[in-house]
Formats: C-alpha cells, sequence, structure tokens
C-alpha cells in the first residue's frame, strides 16, 4: 500500500534529466530496467508484480521515456501495442514505488501518444528531457504533461453518516464517495460547493483538505476534502447518479458483509477516506 503522503520514492531526476548525455548515460546503466505500458495497464510477472524488462536496445527518445530512478537505479517506460493487465487489477498488490512508477508510466506515454502536434502551429513535436516534455519543431513550443484537478469528497451529515453513491456505468454494488473534475476559473473548494449541489442538491456548512493522489485514468490530480451538511435531503442527479444514501458505520460493515455493497481498491483515496471514517478517524 503506497502513502501518497509521504515523500515520493521516485526520484524524478528533474534537473539532470535535461542533459542528453546524462539521460543516454542512464539508459546505458546495467541497472537501468525499462516497463512496457498501454492505455491504463501495465506488464505484470505471472504473480501480479510489474515486469521490468533490462534495457537492451537503443535509446530512442520518442520511444523510452525516463520515469526517473528508485534506491539509484533508472526506470524508463515504453507503450506496448498488445493488450497489456489492467492497472487497476493489479494496483492493491504493488509496492509504494512500484505503485507511482506504474502511475507515473501510464499517464506519461499516454500523454506522448496525444500530443504529437504542436497545438500552436499544427507542426509535430519531439520528445525532450528524457520525455518530460515535447518541443515543436517548426515554432519550438514547449509541451508539458498536464494533470486535470478533480475534488473527491467524504461527506458527513450531523449524525456523523457518510454519504456513497453509484454511477450507472458502474460494476453492480459498487459505492464510492462523490467526485468530479475542477472546472476553469473556480478553486477546488468551489468545485466541492458545486459538485455536492449539483450530483445530491446538498449544502455545505463545513469544508476540510484531506490529502491528495495522483489517479491515472486518464491524468487526474484527486484532491480529498471532508464536507459537512445540515440537512442530509438527498435530491439524486438524473442519469448522472443511479443510487445515494447515507451509511451508519455499522450500516456499511453489514452491507460490506452481505455483499450488497463493494468498495473501490484499497490503494484509491476514496477507499482510504471511507477505511478513515470506519475506523473513526473522520471527522477527527
Amino acid at each position: 500500500m503506497s502513502s501518497w503522503l509521504d515523500g515520493s520514492a521516485l526520484d524524478r531526476q528533474t534537473e539532470l534529466r535535461a542533459d542528453e548525455e546524462w539521460v543516454l548515460a542512464a539508459w546505458s546503466d546495467s541497472g537501468a530496467v525499462l516497463l512496457r505500458v498501454g492505455d491504463a495497464s501495465v506488464e505484470t510477472t505471472p504473480t501480479g508484480a510489474l515486469a521490468l524488462r533490462p534495457v537492451e536496445s537503443t535509446f530512442d527518445p520518442e520511444l523510452h521515456y525516463l520515469l526517473g530512478s528508485i534506491d539509484g537505479r533508472p526506470w524508463f517506460a515504453t507503450r506496448a501495442e498488445e493488450e497489456l493487465t489492467a492497472l487497476r487489477s493489479v494496483m492493491d498488490e504493488l509496492s509504494a514505488a512500484s505503485l507511482q512508477a506504474a502511475f507515473t508510466a501510464v499517464g506519461l506515454a499516454a500523454w506522448h501518444a496525444n500530443t504529437g502536434f504542436c497545438p500552436r502551429c499544427g507542426a509535430e513535436t519531439r520528445a525532450v528531457h528524457g520525455g518530460q516534455s515535447r518541443r515543436c519543431t517548426s515554432c519550438g513550443n514547449e509541451l508539458y504533461p498536464r494533470t486535470d484537478p478533480a475534488v473527491i469528497v467524504a461527506m458527513l451529515d450531523p449524525a456523523e453518516r457518510l454519504l456513497l453513491g453509484r454511477q450507472p456505468s458502474w460494476a453492480p454494488g459498487r459505492y464510492s464517495v462523490f467526485a468530479g473534475f475542477a472546472e476553469i476559473g473556480e478553486s477546488l473548494e468551489q468545485a466541492v460547493h458545486r459538485e455536492m449541489a449539483e450530483e445530491v442538491g446538498l449544502e455545505l456548512t463545513g469544508l476540510t483538505y484531506l490529502g491528495s493522489q495522483p489517479w491515472p485514468f486518464p491524468r487526474s490530480l484527486m484532491v480529498g476534502f471532508l464536507a459537512h451538511a445540515a440537512d442530509p435531503q438527498l435530491v439524486p442527479a438524473a442519469g448522472e447518479i443511479e443510487d445515494a444514501r447515507w451509511f451508519t458505520r455499522s450500516g456499511l460493515l453489514a452491507a460490506l458483509a452481505s455483499g450488497e455493497v463493494t468498495l473501490p481498491p484499497s490503494t484509491s483515496i476514496a477507499r482510504r477516506m471511507i477505511d478513515d471514517w470506519l475506523d473513526g478517524r473522520l471527522p477527527g
């Protein structure tokens, strides 16, 4: 399980990776490894660990992206065409370092696959700085991987019941806390107020920051908040929220035990918020 509150196990080598010779030396390092990824997927071993291949081919900046180093060992990523293992299906089993590297690799490879042309002039772009950015071959415009901020909310009523809901597209029985993307021109706090009003018709009386987590589905930063509502009356958004309900701790445990409710992966910030509430750490 990874703690996103601690410093990263992945040293991104931000200053050194601008040196092309240093990147080539990292690629030639005897301990360098290559992780193959796809759309929200990674290559794994039969035991579910990340499949780390030794670096053997010639370095190609358009195909090989430097993630950084872990314990002094250079990690690179490349995009695979064949079907790999869904990251969601193995993320709970990965170590903190492997999970951080996998999240970075999946998001970075997807960004490169969709940023081959300059949005300013339309010319081709080329990967630079070990894959941390792309530069236009015509106007020189430099592009960087984008992260979309999203809020995720542990909502409590005056009786400290937790609000969980589900979308129609989710697997049967899957419930989670509420989340949504921040829009242009609004703060994260304003996004929480708007999302809870739009999705379940709640007006907030209190808001507290909890923490954040990168989320490579496709390239988000989930920012967690604890929120309170004085009036527990719910008005779920038609077509968007299939069900929303308040749970007591005993009620949720019973629903989990019976199989009526399933929760997000344990390494997700959503699950950690729910577990903290179940353990009595929220509010607190």
